[in-house]
Parts: C-alpha cells; sequence; structure tokens
C-alpha cells in the first residue's frame, strides 16, 4: 500500500537545511573540503525525511530529482563545452594573443574599470555571464595578473561586469524567466531593472576606479611584465587574427544561434586556428579539448595561469552541481521550500519587508539547492498573488527575482553559476564575493526602493477592479 503524503511542517521543512548547513561548515570551513559530501548528506536527510515522515516513496524523489537535473541539464552541457574551449583557444594561441596585446594597451589605473566595462559590453550582447567569462573573461585574468593586481579582485570586476549584461540583456535566459514566472513583460521587466541595475554598476565602477588609483600608484615591474610578453611570444604564435574565434563566438551569440551550436563552433575554430598558427597536430588539439592545455614555458605565472581548461576539467564542477540539484529536487518535489516560503510571506506585512522576503527567499533557494532557475521559479510562484494583492506591479517582483536571484548565484561554490565561475576563473567564489560589488550592491538598492516606494509601480486601477471581481466571483 503507498503512503498517504502530507504536507511538511515548518519543522520538518528545516531539519534538512539545518543539518546541510551544519555539514557544509564542518566540510568546508574545518576540513577544507569541497562541497560535494556535504550536499549527498543533506540530500538523504531529506529524502529520508519525505520518505519517513511525508509519504512520499523513492519513485516520486528520484522523480523530483531527475526533473530539477534537466533543468540545468543545458547548463552543464555548456560547461563540458567551455571546458573544451578553454582548452583549444589556449593551444592555439588565442587567449595568450588576448593577453599580449592587454597587456600593451591596459594600465593598472584604468583596467579594474575597463574589465568591468567589456564584460559588460560582452555580456549585453550575448545575454551570457557565462560566455562572457569563458572568453573574455579568462583573458582580462591573465592581464590583471601581468598587472600585479590580485586574480580575486580582477574576478570580482569581472564577475560584476559579465552579470550586469547578463542581467539587462533580453537575449538572458533569466531576464527572459523572470517576467515569465512574475506575468510582467519582457521589456517592462528590462526597462523597471534600470532603476536598480544602473546605479549599482556606476557605483560598482567608482570602487573599481578607487581600487585602480591604489595599483597605479606603485610602481610597475617593467621586467616582470617584459618576461612575460616574451614568454608569451616565445612559445606561441601572437597573431592579431587570433581575435578572430572570440569574436565570432560572440557574433553567433547576437545572432540568436542556440548556444550549445554557438560555442561548439568556438571549440571548432580554436582546434583549427590551432593548426594553422601553432602548427598543432591532431593529436595535440584532441588532448587540449580533452585533458585542457599544459603549460611548460618554464615562467611558473605563465604556466599557473595557461594550464587549464579540457573537458575532463569541468567534471568535479559536473559532479558538483549534480549533488546540488539532487538535493534542490527533492526540497522541490516535496514542497519543503513553499512550506518555508509561505512561513516567511507571514511576516511581510509592507512593501519594504515584501521585497526583502522575496530577495531573501531567491538567495535561500539559491544556497539549498544549488541552481539559479530554481531561485527565480519558485520565490516568483510563490509571491506572485501577493504583489497583486499589495496593488504592487508584476515587474517590481520580477525585478526582485533578478536583483537577487540572478546577481547572488556566482557568489555561491555549489551553485551552478559559483562552480561554473569557479571552474572557468579558477578563483573561489568566497575570494572574489567582497569584490563582485554589483552584486552585493543591487540587492541592497532594491530593498531600499521598497522601504521607501521609489519606483515601486502600483497595478492600474482597472486590473485592481478586475482582481477584486475576480475574488468576489
Amino acid at each position: 500500500m503507498s503512503k498517504v503524503k502530507r504536507k511538511a511542517n515548518l519543522l520538518e521543512a528545516l531539519i534538512p537545511i539545518f543539518c546541510l548547513i551544519l555539514f557544509l561548515g564542518i566540510s568546508v570551513f574545518v576540513y577544507k573540503a569541497s562541497p560535494h559530501i556535504p550536499l549527498i548528506c543533506g540530500a538523504i536527510i531529506a529524502a529520508l525525511m519525505a520518505n519517513l515522515r511525508l509519504g512520499y516513496s523513492w519513485n516520486e524523489l528520484e522523480e523530483g530529482i531527475l526533473k530539477t537535473i534537466n533543468m540545468a541539464m543545458q547548463a552543464i552541457l555548456i560547461l563540458m563545452i567551455v571546458g573544451t574551449i578553454i582548452g583549444t583557444w589556449i593551444l592555439s594561441g588565442v587567449v595568450p594573443t588576448m593577453i599580449f596585446y592587454g597587456l600593451k594597451i591596459l594600465s593598472p589605473g584604468i583596467f579594474l574599470i575597463a574589465t568591468c566595462l567589456i564584460c559588460a559590453i560582452v555580456a549585453l550582447a550575448t545575454g551570457s555571464s557565462w560566455t562572457t567569462a569563458g572568453t573574455v573573461g579568462i583573458a582580462l585574468l591573465g592581464v590583471g595578473q601581468g598587472l600585479g593586481i590580485p586574480n580575486y579582485i580582477v574576478a570580482g570586476a569581472i564577475i560584476s561586469g559579465a552579470y550586469f549584461g547578463d542581467k539587462m540583456s533580453p537575449l538572458s535566459d533569466t531576464t527572459n524567466l523572470a517576467p515569465a514566472m512574475a506575468g510582467s513583460n519582457l521589456f517592462d521587466h528590462v526597462k523597471h531593472m534600470l532603476f536598480t541595475t544602473a546605479p549599482s554598476l556606476i557605483i560598482s565602477l567608482i570602487l573599481y576606479g578607487f581600487i585602480g588609483a591604489k595599483y597605479s600608484g606603485k610602481n610597475l615591474d617593467p621586467a616582470s611584465i617584459n618576461q612575460i610578453l616574451e614568454t608569451l611570444s616565445s612559445n606561441f604564435n601572437i597573431n592579431p587574427l587570433l581575435f578572430i574565434p572570440p569574436l565570432l563566438v560572440i557574433t553567433i551569440v547576437i545572432l540568436k544561434v542556440p548556444a550549445i551550436p554557438g560555442l561548439i563552433t568556438g571549440s571548432i575554430l580554436g582546434g583549427l586556428f590551432a593548426f594553422i598558427f601553432q602548427k598543432s597536430s591532431l593529436g595535440d588539439i584532441i588532448n587540449a579539448a580533452h585533458y585542457g592545455f599544459t603549460s611548460k614555458t618554464g615562467i611558473e605565472s605563465v604556466d599557473a595561469l595557461l594550464s587549464q581548461g579540457g573537458l575532463d576539467g569541468m567534471m568535479g564542477t559536473v559532479s558538483l552541481i549534480l549533488c546540488a540539484l539532487a538535493l534542490g529536487g527533492i526540497l522541490e518535489k516535496t514542497g519543503m521550500l513553499e512550506v518555508i516560503a509561505e512561513n516567511i510571506l507571514k511576516l511581510a506585512k509592507g512593501t519594504g519587508s515584501l521585497i526583502v522576503a522575496t530577495i531573501f527567499s531567491c538567495i535561500f533557494v539559491n544556497l539549498v539547492t544549488g541552481e539559479q532557475y530554481l531561485s527565480i521559479v519558485i520565490p516568483g510562484r510563490m509571491y506572485k498573488n501577493a504583489y497583486r494583492k499589495k496593488g504592487l506591479h508584476p515587474k517590481n517582483l520580477s525585478r526582485a527575482l533578478e536583483d537577487s536571484g540572478t546577481l547572488t548565484s556566482p557568489l555561491i561554490p555549489w551553485n551552478t553559476c559559483g562552480a561554473y565561475m569557479f571552474a572557468t576563473l579558477g578563483v573561489h567564489p568566497f575570494l572574489y564575493l567582497k569584490f563582485a560589488f554589483l552584486n552585493l550592491i543591487n540587492p541592497l538598492i532594491s530593498i531600499f526602493y521598497g522601504f521607501t516606494g521609489i519606483t515601486m509601480e502600483k497595478l492600474p486601477p482597472e486590473e485592481i477592479l478586475k482582481d477584486d471581481v475576480t475574488t468576489k466571483n
């Protein structure tokens, strides 16, 4: 006989969360281990709670896990393809060429501002923070290293710019998903986000300017930069034509070619250019795509930067994402996340507290499920009616979903976005977190608007009247 399913109470919903926090704290901060096993343990606790207390069968829980994994499968495939791109683009000299010319053109004083703006423009054009980080982001990280700027600061500027463009681009998947969940129009949503995102970018650029000024005051070591330039030019055929692959990939994405075939094209171009410009053999190209590129220049800083990529190099990140999604799938399927969100909503009396509830719910879902899409879908579904009942336009909800769900995802190491950025840039999210200024400032501005009422647009009177009539009927 099948068990009778019931809804979890708040304590039952919180037990897997508390256990996860405990497991992560011990593993990550005490033993300096990866979050993989704590996430699996959290999923086991959630599954036991769902089966023994709530009446869910294993088949139902497995269905929830697979459904959630399927939601992120495109992101996982993109991650694997980007691994092959990084390997072939280093082998072909694409990344070394971008670093070479970047060191010749950029100076420390303007570098962080330029990094943020370049990534913002590329992501705005492509609609993808991932593509941005996996192409120009890697090169900018190398330039920053050559200029003597710590990689975690450069990574923060890359993340800020990439997520500004991703968030504001109509081509972005999350930018389309948020208004779909809230019931607002795409372009109304994009315009409404300008009120929070534009000030966040301006403040971020000012902060990057202050940090850049600190480094511009230091005397650059020309010998160190010249050593990097000479090492790159002696080990790779540096040629401006090697800018073609990244420019073509960006153009392909702008032309709305689906992400996966567009990125595969980038990997193929990397292999082709490796054959043409570096005289690499087919075996070298296959190995770079599969295992990544291993630099053997003898210069430690250059070798550390260029030894990365490959399909294999992304497998640890893929397994981390799958562990997080297993937990997220169980919590979503059993309604535990819904119970927690409902209890949070009871505390939201005014507009400001409703915005706070939305933002913290998105962050919470990002933390416990490891999936950016769920951080938009679940709170969007939960709070849609609450916004209408308060007479607030749906675009206020869709903006809050992106101000928090989209922007905090790369700051969490076991989230799909945080794991991707760690694998791609080689900088741990906890290190670049405090320098990803836009991602930190934007949710605070959104909360400020909620309590002050600035830009919080109300529903038209006819819409409120329609809701009242529907309720009465």
